[in-house]
């Protein structure tokens, strides 16, 4: 069934962790977004144990939604849901990090985006 999770994704080459955020929450939103500061890093190995995840949760502005906007293939739409909508429907999150990621927010944790460094 569907399932729920942050706007994620893949590094293109030559692309900062910054711009991949910018370019995923529009591709799976089609929202634009300003990230301000990163909530976090989360290593998540599958329990299948054929993949481990490795997350950076950025914390920012979400702008308005572009009109016309086609979300990426697998994408059905966007939800906007409270914390507590995210808790009530851990069951049918992609993986325990989307619950850990809310939770660190809300606590507070806020790093400066000058902790990510990019290279050409």
């Amino acid at each position: 069934g569907l399932r729920f999770n942050q706007p994620a994704g893949h590094l293109e080459e030559g692309e900062s962790l910054v711009q991949a955020t910018i370019r995923e929450t529009l591709e799976e939103t089609a929202h634009r977004f300003v990230p301000e500061y990163l909530v976090g890093v989360y290593q998540w190995p599958r329990p299948q144990g054929d993949i481990t995840y490795l997350r950076f949760a950025f914390g920012g502005r979400v702008g308005e939604e572009v009109p016309g906007f086609e979300l990426d293939d697998g994408i059905v739409r966007a939800v906007w849901m409270s914390p507590e909508e995210i808790r009530a429907t851990a069951d049918r999150h992609r993986s325990p990090l989307i619950v850990q990621c809310v939770d660190d927010w809300l606590a507070g944790r806020r790093y400066d985006l000058d902790l990510l460094r990019h290279y050409d």
